[in-house]
């Protein structure tokens, strides 16, 4: 008999048996539908929320006046106004600060990773500073770099590297030590060690950094922009919100926000390109 028909066989207990009563039901029902369903509910709070004045309409628009506005700024986008104008320099600044980290992310992790002196020497420091708030250090950048577009790519870059040093430096030390005695008996140097066998057992968690940073990067963009002197969608947040018109802060922030996610698939796809042997692992999230 098959390990596969022993497995099988063997009785379920009670346990297993209200376990998949309680909720086998929902695990059958499509991501979509559980999505669409929670999306529903989120809201129908919110319009009774604002529809009996629990929070003031100022404060909190109605989703009427959100959907209102939405669809303004996409009219604005896609028409090529002013708004346009603003994504662009904001894209700018993301695309730029997050290859700048990817730079910095992927050299500090293979320093940390393979080095003695990098693990005992600089990660130290490294710790150090990424449990200080980051966001904290976009004045000093500002008064670094002024107040054009640098600044505001040295503080994405400086938010999004710090993952990817973490995650390339753990999937460095996670190569497996089979492997490396196998290498080192055939007389691999440390070099082909690192780049035949090691790197490619550290691409998973390599791009799980990676797609922390390209959630990071947008905050650090934005961030940078609400300090003044900027032209991209975080001015424009700023003037809504001292204007007090918050259907447009939140439309705003909506299109950010799908563009944040748009980083992080593209990401999400390169790892299921790349990393092709854990394409069934790979993904954005559960299966439904």
């Amino acid at each position: 008999m098959s390990l596969e028909r022993i497995a099988d066989s063997s009785p379920a207990t009670e346990e297993d048996t209200v376990w998949k009563e309680e909720t086998g039901w929902l695990d059958r029902v499509p991501r979509a539908a559980k999505m669409l369903f929670v999306f529903a509910v989120f809201i129908l709070l919110w319009d009774l929320v604002t529809r009996f004045g629990m929070v003031s309409r100022i404060i909190l628009p109605t989703p009427y006046e959100t959907l209102k506005d939405l669809i303004f700024v996409g009219k604005n986008l896609l028409t090529g106004q002013y708004m346009l104008g603003a994504l662009w320099i904001t894209l700018k600044e993301v695309f730029y600060g997050f290859l700048l980290a990817m730079l910095i992310g992927f050299t500090l992790g293979v320093i940390v990773g393979e080095t003695a002196f990098g693990e005992q020497a600089i990660m130290p420091y490294l710790v150090a500073i990424d449990t200080m708030p980051k966001v904290a250090f976009a004045p000093l950048f500002v008064a670094w770099l002024g107040f054009d577009i640098d600044s505001k790519v040295a503080l994405a870059a400086f938010i999004a590297t710090f993952p990817i040093v973490v995650g390339t430096a753990a999937g460095l030390h996670s190569a497996d030590v089979n492997s490396r005695n196998l290498f080192r008996t055939m007389g691999a140097s440390r070099w082909q060690t690192l780049i035949k066998m090691k790197l490619p057992m550290a691409l998973p968690q390599v791009f799980t950094g990676l797609k922390i940073g390209s959630v990071g990067v947008m905050a650090g963009a934005i961030t940078g922009e609400f300090l003044g002197g900027g032209k991209g969608f975080g001015e424009l947040i700023r003037t809504a919100a001292s204007q007090l018109n918050t259907p447009r802060v939140f439309s705003l922030i909506l299109y950010l926000s799908i563009i944040g996610l748009a980083i992080f698939t593209l990401v999400s796809f390169a790892q299921r390109r790349i990393v092709f042997w854990q394409k069934d692992r790979v993904s954005t999230g559960g299966e439904g």
